[in-house]
C-alpha cells in the first residue's frame, strides 16, 4: 500500500522530491501522513476533496481485504 500511496502522490505533485509518507501501524489500523510542500496540497487534495477522497477508497478498499483499516492524512511542509 505504502508504494503504491508513493507512487500516486509523487505523479501528482510538482516537486515529488520533497513528498514524505509517514507510517505509524496499531493493532488494525494504519496511518499514513503524507507531507508535502505547501504549493502541493491542493493538487494532492483535488477540487472538491475528489482527489484525496479516491485515494482513500482505493486504500481502504485494499486494507479491508487483509483486515485492517487505513487513515490518510495530507500536512504541508510548513
Amino acid at each position: 500500500m505504502e508504494e503504491f500511496l508513493e507512487f500516486v502522490i509523487k505523479g501528482l505533485v510538482d516537486h515529488p522530491d520533497e513528498v514524505v509518507i509517514m507510517r505509524l501501524d496499531s493493532e488494525k489500523k494504519t496511518i499514513f501522513t503524507v507531507q508535502v510542500l505547501p504549493e502541493d496540497v491542493g493538487k494532492v487534495i483535488g477540487k472538491h476533496g475528489q482527489t484525496i477522497e479516491a485515494l482513500r477508497s482505493v486504500l481502504s478498499a485494499g486494507a479491508a481485504r487483509i483486515g485492517r483499516q487505513v487513515i490518510l492524512d495530507v500536512d504541508d511542509q510548513s
